[in-house]
């Protein structure tokens, strides 16, 4: 599977059938060490998701917003993420950039991906056929979820569960 959006052949109803789910992530010190990215190709390759847009900005001490070209991340002139250039959908402007910037301190770099949960397609296609649509659909953060188990988790060890 490519991760280039624009090689995909579907119509456009079809080819965005998974839910999508953006991420800004910041990143201390604008430094990428490239386990994230190394797990980002994987994903792709498995089929589990595909890369709608995936930008990079580093905010310098000044507050200044400069994107940086994903394929360069490091800014060396050697290319670290050839497979990524040029995946932009459109759907990520230079205000999300902006917004998510203004996020993070100064000396940081954030970096922006929006993604189909292409694993989901299947089903989600499924339902459409039946005459069914998705009306909702929600993610509950990390944290939440790791406090709940963890009161649970006590609640189970002090016997009152």
């Amino acid at each position: 599977m490519s991760a280039t959006p624009t090689t995909d052949e579907r119509p456009h109803e079809e080819a965005l059938v998974g839910p999508i789910d953006y991420l800004a992530v910041e990143f201390p010190g604008a430094r990428l060490t490239g386990e994230g990215l190394s797990a980002l190709l994987d994903l792709v390759s498995n089929g589990i998701i595909r890369v709608l847009d995936l930008q990079v900005a580093r905010v310098g001490e000044d507050g200044e917003i400069t994107i940086v070209a994903i394929t360069d991340l490091d800014g060396d002139g050697t290319l670290d993420l050839a497979v990524f250039e040029g995946v932009q959908s459109g759907i990520l402007g230079d205000d999300d950039v902006a917004q998510s910037a203004a996020l993070i301190q100064p000396g940081n770099a954030v970096g922006l991906l929006l993604y189909e949960n292409t694993w989901a397609g299947p089903f989600v296609a499924a339902l459409r056929r039946e005459g069914a649509d998705v009306i909702a659909s929600g993610r509950i953060p990390a944290a939440d979820v790791i406090a709940v188990l963890d009161e649970l988790e006590a609640a189970e060890s002090t016997g009152s569960a």
